[in-house]
């Protein structure tokens, strides 16, 4: 295994995560709702974390991290201050920073607070600003309200997972079901309510206002996340001018179609370095 565990304290919290063994420049993963790091395996284990120095973190309450002393630190804006403590403190404050799900909005959140960023990715992420967003962003809601309860029973837990995949798929589930039913539950109904208090920023300014690139990837088979949703928005340094439609893939590419899924990453950071010049691209 060309992987490493490691236990780190950022703000005085206890947070694992795992690091691949490439040299080249730092990639942070950021899972999603009711995952972990595990959910980053295909990507570490292959040619993409032999080649990048990839370091995906569970976040509090989810995997082999401690849940944080106040539930009410659920939240995206404590996560995404976690984030870029836990950036500073492993020395990738220059990664490429790509969120899944979940993953996605902390790294919204967290943006402004990350200037030395190289760039963004989002997966199964759309931006939203408002109430309205979330309606349209996410079409199928309401389907999707078990990720926001605390208590969960396997069947649920199967079910939301299969909402992750393509419909039909024979992708297995297993992990996705165990990461579940593992997590925190007040990690769930702490988000949610954060979440429909507001206390989350304008992802749309965000993203409207970044100055680094950004990959917008999306499942062809996604049931989760509304892709004119995604086409509608403005995204000045949107990678390629257009969000990336994955073939074969769901709400969770990394895990349905990994070569497809690491070839696009390897060829966004390929373009990044190449902007940045050959001093950004690390021990590439």
């Amino acid at each position: 295994m060309d992987l490493t565990e490691h236990d780190i304290v950022v703000a005085g919290r206890q947070l694992a995560y795992l690091e691949s063994q490439g040299r080249g420049r730092p990639v942070v993963l950021v899972h999603g709702n009711s995952s972990s790091a595990r959910t980053w395996r295909p990507l570490l284990d292959g040619p993409f974390g032999r080649q990048f120095c990839c370091l995906a973190l569970d976040l509090p309450g989810h995997g082999r991290s401690a849940p944080p002393p106040q539930p009410e630190d659920y939240c995206l804006p404590g996560y995404a201050d976690l984030l870029v403590r836990f950036a500073r403190v492993s020395g990738a404050a220059d990664a490429v920073f790509v969120g899944w799900n979940l993953g996605g909005h902390i790294l919204l959140e967290a943006a402004p607070a990350l200037p030395d960023a190289a760039g963004f990715v989002i997966v199964g992420t759309p931006p939203v600003g408002s109430a309205e967003d979330l309606r349209r962003a996410f079409p199928s809601g309401p389907a999707m309200a078990a990720g926001f309860t605390a208590e969960l029973d396997e069947a649920t837990a199967r079910s939301c997972a299969e909402r992750f995949v393509t419909a039909g798929s024979d992708h297995p589930l297993e992990e996705f079901v165990a990461d579940i039913l593992a997590t925190d539950g007040t990690a769930r109904s702490a988000l949610g309510a954060g979440i429909g208090e507001g206390r989350f920023t304008d992802e749309r300014a965000v993203v409207a206002g970044l100055t680094v690139p950004l990959a917008v990837l999306h499942g062809a088979g996604e049931q989760v996340v509304s892709l004119d949703y995604l086409r509608a928005l403005t995204a000045p340094t949107l990678w390629r001018g257009e969000v990336q439609v994955i073939p074969g893939a769901g709400h969770a590419p990394h895990q349905e179609t990994p070569d497809t899924f690491a070839a696009l990453l390897t060829d966004f950071i390929a373009d990044v370095d190449r902007t940045a010049g050959p001093a950004a691209a690390g021990g590439a």
